[in-house]
């Protein structure tokens, strides 16, 4: 009988905090809460990191086996700069969703084009982020090939235009930034 009691306070108290950590999943969250959750990218770097003509210059003037050693740093700084842009796709994606629940009266049209716009790049951000990984760690594997990850730091461009959009049709003061420089 003690046993089946156990069992019973068990199952109700993980019952209540997998309630309790849904309901807080499901909560839409601040607009601050959400920006502070974005790391801003510099897109420069970036851009630095996935130039082929960079990479050409190195394996050019270093020698094989310097250029896998430094090929794949360079490789591996790409692939965490892709995984911040999958973060923060997914970040405008909240931010996106909480626009359109919460969309007001005097602009629905012109705030839920911005939010679903916003949405749909960063979803499809997040779907070519995952598959830039794929050949990231591919190219880590073989440095002497590479693939090229550049469509995806100017669809991250394209996201980050309109997350502003929609943060200055929300707040025309403050506009969400996800760039840094």
């Amino acid at each position: 009988m003690t046993l089946v009691l156990l069992i019973v306070a068990a199952v109700a108290t993980l019952a209540s905090v997998a309630g309790l950590a849904v309901s807080r999943a499901l909560r839409p969250a601040s607009k601050a809460e959400l920006e502070s959750q974005i790391e801003l990218i510099d897109v420069a770097a970036f851009r630095n990191l996935i130039d082929p003509a960079e990479d050409e210059y190195l394996r050019r003037h270093l020698s094989a086996a310097q250029f896998r050693v430094t090929q794949r740093a360079r490789l591996r700084a790409r692939a965490a700069y892709v995984r911040v842009a999958s973060r923060n796709a997914a970040v405008l994606i909240r931010m996106g969703q909480t626009a359109l629940a919460t969309s007001d009266a005097r602009a629905p049209n012109e705030v839920r084009e911005a939010a679903l716009r916003l949405v749909n790049d960063a979803l499809l951000l997040r779907r070519n982020a995952g598959f830039a990984l794929v050949r990231i760690y591919a190219d880590m594997a073989w440095p002497n090939r590479s693939a090229t990850t550049a469509g995806l730091i100017d669809r991250y461009e394209r996201l980050s235009d309109s997350a502003m959009l929609l943060g200055r049709l929300r707040n025309p003061g403050v506009a969400v930034r996800v760039t840094a420089g």
